[in-house]
Parts: structure tokens; sequence; C-alpha cells
């Protein structure tokens, strides 16, 4: 069977599973990716390790690349799940595609350009050599099949790179398929100096179709109806439930840490797929973290998990404002909680000289189970 034969059957399979519903829109960015994955398995004996470097060495030339693909819609239209599905079955060697949150790859590219200039502040470097053209070969040695998830704009600093990066790569023949919330001509939408990211988005345009899913289902929030979000008492069977529910929720996709930069200080989220986070009451309330942390975590993810919520009182006086102020943050943002405790939200904090004032975040924490706050989108 070819890889494009899998890649519609796996599909398929999962409609007749009843994992999906039969969805036109899906269909459709199916059949294009497939088409794409056509043009990967020719396109790739030129792009391989071995490929088209060879043969311009030899005075050859080279195929233009095919056009990408960019994945737009709403929240649980499933963009992540054929995204896996089109990386598990592309045509290409597996050395010569990446798949990578957007996120953690900008992450990485602020980390290498700061790396190379302090190079060349040392004298290592040449002055005269930009950092992105450079970044940019390193990037393509490594990948030229490039699948992004989440792909976003919100930073000026973002912004200014990303335009000379990508027309760098995609001047070396790189193929870009991702997903993200926006079209690409509401990226960065309002953003500082807008006017000098147009031409990034205008690259994009040319060298990436765009397609969005439509669909009138939301399969993210039909699994989230499902899930029981408050789960207690703490214990190995409620654990175990959460895990599973993490797992439900990202449909499996293969979760990574996150790094996230607040005001120059790193935070570190230990485990993160599709858009969701899975960390513990240990570490986001037993740390020195502060409002700053908890926006941060709130803009960035849809749904937070976390586990190990204890008892509180007044020997933990300062976790439970930490738990308070990250409460706050979620509910304003309409992040979705689900969570392991040791008691139900009227029976965590009975004790103590924030009891009174805990009553609020009782009243959130039951309202951020209700049908109606977990069918609110997103706001980050």
């Amino acid at each position: 069977m070819s890889a494009n034969n899998e890649l519609l059957a796996t599909y398929q399979a999962m409609i007749a599973a009843g994992d999906i519903h039969a969805d036109k829109a899906q269909a459709h960015a199916v059949d294009l990716l497939c088409d794409l994955n056509n043009h990967l398995a020719t396109y790739s004996t030129q792009m391989g390790k071995t490929g088209w470097r060879q043969r311009l060495k030899l005075g050859g030339g080279r195929k233009s690349p095919p056009r990408g693909l960019y994945m737009w819609g709403g929240v649980g239209r499933g963009k992540s799940m054929l995204m896996d599905m089109f990386f598990e079955h592309a045509q290409v060697e597996e050395a010569d595609k990446k798949h990578v949150h957007f996120h953690a790859f900008l992450q990485e590219v602020h980390r290498r350009v700061h790396a190379f200039r302090e190079a060349q502040k040392a004298g290592k470097m040449a002055e005269s050599k930009d950092p992105l053209l450079a970044l940019s070969k390193v990037i393509v040695d490594q990948a030229w099949l490039l699948c992004f998830d989440e792909f976003h704009v919100t930073d000026i600093a973002d912004a200014m790179i990303l335009g000379r990066l990508f027309e760098s790569l995609f001047d070396q023949g790189v193929v870009v398929v991702a997903t993200s919330n926006r079209h690409p001509k509401d990226l960065y939408k309002d953003g500082l100096q807008r006017d000098r990211f147009l031409p990034f988005i205008d690259i994009f345009l040319d060298k990436m179709a765009v397609m969005e899913l439509d669909s009138d289902t939301d399969y993210r929030l039909d699994r989230l109806r499902d899930l029981d979000a408050f789960l207690s008492p703490l214990g190995a069977d409620t654990e175990a439930q959460l895990e599973a529910s993490f797992i439900s929720l990202t449909r499996g996709e293969r979760a990574r840490a996150v790094t996230l930069n607040v005001n120059g200080r790193e935070l570190n989220v230990p485990k993160v797929a599709d858009g969701v986070a899975y960390t513990s009451f240990k570490e986001l309330c037993e740390q020195p973290l502060g409002p700053g942390d908890f926006l941060e975590i709130a803009g960035k993810f849809h749904t937070l998990m976390m586990s190990g919520i204890p008892k509180l009182g007044p020997e933990k006086r300062n976790e439970a404002k930490r738990f308070v102020t990250l409460i706050d943050a979620l509910y304003e943002a309409k992040v979705k909680f689900i969570c392991t405790a040791a008691a139900s939200p009227t029976e965590l904090y009975t004790e103590g000289d924030g009891a009174f004032e805990f009553e609020r975040t009782v009243s959130r924490l039951m309202e951020m189970q209700s049908p109606e706050y977990i069918a609110t989108p997103h706001q980050g």
C-alpha cells in the first residue's frame, strides 16, 4: 500500500471505529495532503542528504519545491490529528523531516541567534555574517520538510526575525506544512510595526496553499464534555484517570516539555501536547511564581491539567494564594481546568485566614466544570 493510501486508510479507519465523524472539511484536507505527498515522493530524490546539494556541486539544476499547506481553523477541528497522520506517512526520509510545536521552534531560533551574536562579539565569527542566513542553513541540513503545530506570532521580536529566516529557508527548497488558529493574513494582527511583517505574509501565501478547516463540529469540545474535570480524592486511580484524560484530549500526540519566557525568566512546563499542558500543584503553586507566570500559561494553553492539589490551610497559606491567582488567570482566559485533588472544591480550604477569600475560587472551580464554561472559546 502506498503512503498516500495508508494516510487515507488511517483517516477512514478512524471514522469506521467511531473515533471521529465523517467531515467534509477534514476529507478535503486529507485530499490536499495526499496530493502534496505525491509531489514530495519525487521532490525528495533531489532534497535528500545526497540529493540536490551533490547535483549543485556538479553544476546541475533543481526542481522547484511543491507548495506546502497551511491549515487553519478554530480549536478542536482536527488540525493536529491531520498533521500527525501526514507526518507519519510523508514520503520523505525520517532524517529529512521534522515535526515541532512552533513555540518551541521560535525558542530555539532565539537561542541560536543569541549564541551566534555572542560568538561575533567574542571575535569567533565575522561581524558581517548574517546569523539568520547561517541558521537557515543549519535547519535545512537537519530537515527540509518542516511541520509546525500552532503557528502564531504575537511578539515584535519574532515578527522581525521570521520574514528573513523563512525567505532563506524557502530559497533553499524547504517545504512547510503548518496548523494555526488564524489565517496568515491575521498573523500578528494589530501588532507593533506590523507593516514590517507584511512581506513575511506574502511569502507564506506564495509558498503555501491555505485551507480553512471550517467544520461545525468541535471535536475537542466533544471530548472535554465526556471527561470528569475534578477528580478526588488523591490516589493511584484518579492519577491514572487524569493521565488517560490527557491522552484522550490530545489523541495520543507525543508530549514534550516546553519552556516559557516570562520577563526574561524561564518557566518550565513538563508535558505539553496539542495545546494541553500537564503539570502538578507542586510545580506551579509550591514554587516562587506570580501573576505574570500564570497569565503566560493562561495565554499559551487552552487546557491545563494539574495533579496533586492537597487540602489547604494556614500551613499552606502561600501555596493557596498562588493557587487562587492561577485559577483567576485561567478563568479570565477561559482555560479549561482538569485536576486531581484531595477533596471537592468546597472542602479544599475550610480553615485559616484565607478560607473566606477562597470562596470565590470555589465558585470559579465549580463554574469551570459547567457545560457553558467548557463550550466558551479560549481567550488566550
